[in-house]
């Protein structure tokens, strides 16, 4: 049984699967194959990063993160990633399946290039008209990123709705989840990194800061004031947004973080009541479950 911190709510399997909504476990019991479940890479091509696991069935064996960069090449991209799966003993050829949500257009048809070289397979693409159980009620459903609807495809499974689920990646994107399990939109600020480094270049004597968490909130020199001033001011952000979001849910949601930046700011409010940084990567795979059955 697992329990939200902060709500001391229990989430039994049992309760979970009950508050699952029926479009999703229709989509995901009824299309999910129980005799064989392929070795998997999961890919989520971000602007910052590119975070990859290695599913052998549920099990994560295996997830790194390396930088995004779009003028590397398909085989430069393909030594690193033979260098880390040879780095956990794990064979190329044994990878039978690949799914990608990719939020940079230029590095579709390179990692493409990429699990083809690799693993000799073509990847999923989770885009419009791919299977994933989840409505969205977004004005342009097109629109809701491959990262997003796979953290809402994960959240959903593992937690049950209402949900809002904080991604701190590039950008801080808040996703929300009605009871119905339903998407039905979010919030998008700048993430940490990117605010942070507008700071530094737009003010000429403001030099570079590690995120620490400061002593105090009122900074003794200027880097310490630099220090609460983003992530103090970020986790005023976070309480003031999910706040808003929870009324407009009816009241009560729990509330997921993700991404890399979300265990700094978790430990400074209790408004996140679980991290889960392999989100992502759990929704992938329930998503290339869905359509490889």
């Amino acid at each position: 049984m697992l329990t939200l911190p902060g709500t001391m709510r229990p989430f039994s399997n049992a309760a979970k699967m009950r508050r699952l909504p029926p479009h999703f476990l229709a989509a995901y019991n009824g299309r999910t194959s129980r005799r064989f479940i392929p070795m998997l890479i999961t890919l989520d091509v971000g602007n910052t990063n590119v975070t990859l696991g290695i599913f052998d069935a549920d099990k994560l064996l295996a997830t790194w993160r390396i930088a995004t960069d779009v003028e590397r090449l398909p085989d430069e991209y393909s030594v690193i990633i033979l260098s880390l799966l040879q780095h956990e003993s794990i064979a190329a050829g044994s990878v039978d399946e690949a799914v990608m949500a990719c939020v940079v257009p230029d590095l579709e048809p390179v990692f493409d290039a990429i699990c083809m070289r690799c693993f000799g397979i073509k990847p999923l693409h989770v885009t419009a008209g791919v299977r994933t159980g989840l409505r969205i009620l977004y004005d342009s459903p097109r629109d809701v990123g491959a990262d997003r609807v796979a953290d809402a495809v994960a959240a959903i499974k593992l937690y049950g709705p209402p949900l809002i689920v904080v991604d701190f990646g590039t950008a801080t994107v808040f996703d929300a989840i009605n009871a119905e399990g339903d998407y039905v939109g979010g919030a998008i600020a700048p993430g940490l990194g990117i605010a942070s480094e507008a700071l530094f270049r737009r003010a000429a004597k403001l030099q570079r800061v590690e995120l620490h968490r400061p002593e105090t909130a009122i900074g003794r020199n200027t880097v310490g004031a630099i220090q609460s001033g983003i992530l103090f001011g970020y986790v005023g952000l976070v309480e003031g947004i999910v706040a808003r979001i929870k009324v407009e849910l009816g009241g009560a949601a729990a509330v997921i973080g993700t991404g890399g930046w979300a265990d700094i700011i978790a430990r400074e409010t209790e408004v996140i009541e679980k991290v889960d940084t392999q989100l992502t990567l759990t929704g992938l795979r329930l998503i290339h479950e869905m359509n490889k059955a």
